[in-house]
């Protein structure tokens, strides 16, 4: 199985692109919705989080991981590839090969948790591949607790996300990564006051093509995971009205959500 985390429902962006491009292969999913949000947490708690919820999934089967939370990639991804011999995969390299691949101006927003905003690391990984690119990034602390309510059409969220934009819009960026796995619920708020010349960045798409090209290339563990037979699973550490609300928005069916507790 692929196992998949977030700290929340956010993910389920990331579980679902990799169903729609690999549905041979089942997944098992983590959301830790008792424990949200990671981007307001210090970061020796968002990493001892990561490995519990690694650990977790392991314990289902999972035999490859994605990081579908920034907040955690940015944190977390190396002490992981450390501590566990599986494949790693996080959201945060196929966003930033995307945004160079689109940006004509070399200026680029994010947006993201305070957590991954303060760690730097898109800023880092976009000068490493192309110096002269300019990065404005933008924390957006109040999105992911909004999202998780359900709040995607409220007057009071596009309030917030204009404040939260405008900073970027100022410096007139052509390419815009959202650098949080929650923001797509909101995507067609955020391009609309981002404006529509504005290219939009969502890493799920570009992460299960990555993924998709590893198992081309590991046959081996690709029929490993396909041959469990098991259905896919949805685990959250809370179940709440508006996370089966969301899971059912994303998927576009009922998702179970199984409830397991989780160490605090």
């Amino acid at each position: 199985m692929i196992g998949v985390f977030d700290s929340g429902v956010g993910g389920m962006t990331v579980a679902r692109a990799i169903e729609q491009l690999l549905p041979r292969y089942p997944l098992v999913y983590f959301g830790d919705l008792a424990r949200t949000p990671y981007g307001s947490k210090s970061a020796d708690t968002i990493a001892a989080y990561s490995c519990q919820n690694t650990e977790f999934l392991l314990e289902q089967g999972a035999k490859l991981i994605v990081i579908a939370c920034n907040t955690a990639a940015s944190i977390a991804s190396d002490l992981l590839r450390q501590r566990f011999d599986v494949p790693i995969f996080e959201v945060i390299t196929p966003a930033v090969h995307t945004a160079l691949r689109c940006t004509v101006n070399g200026r680029v927003g994010v947006i993201g948790t305070r957590a991954t905003i303060r760690s730097g690391v898109y800023e880092r990984t976009i000068k490493a591949q192309r110096e002269g690119c300019q990065v404005y990034s933008q924390a957006c602390p109040l999105l992911v607790p909004l999202v998780e309510e359900g709040w995607l059409d409220k007057r009071e969220t596009k309030m917030i996300v204009r404040r939260y934009l405008q900073p970027l819009k100022n410096n007139q960026v052509d390419t815009f990564v959202l650098g949080c796995t929650h923001y797509p619920l909101l995507r067609e708020i955020i391009q609309a006051r981002i404006g529509k010349k504005v290219q939009v960045i969502d890493s799920s798409a570009a992460l299960a093509a990555e993924l998709r090209d590893y198992l081309d290339q590991h046959p081996e563990l690709a029929a490993g995971l396909a041959a469990s037979g098991q259905p896919s699973r949805y685990y959250v550490s809370d179940v709440t009205e508006a996370a089966t609300a969301i899971a059912q928005r994303i998927f576009g069916r009922p998702i179970t959500l199984e409830r397991v507790l989780m160490d605090h």
